[in-house]
């Protein structure tokens, strides 16, 4: 009998939350997000990428 067997790992993407970007903007390209009392900026870059600065 092994006891060292590992389960195999889900798919994150099965299990996670999926937000759009441009959604969270509402078309823009920055919104605000609070988490507890801190306010954080997610920003769409003209690249394409995203930032998120406190």
């Amino acid at each position: 009998m092994n006891l060292n067997v590992v389960p195999p790992k889900k798919n994150t993407q099965e299990i996670l939350p999926s937000y759009s970007a441009k959604e969270l903007t509402e078309g823009g390209d920055q919104a605000n997000i609070i988490l507890d009392d801190q306010h954080y900026k997610l920003r769409i870059t003209r690249s394409g990428k995203l930032i998120l600065t406190k």
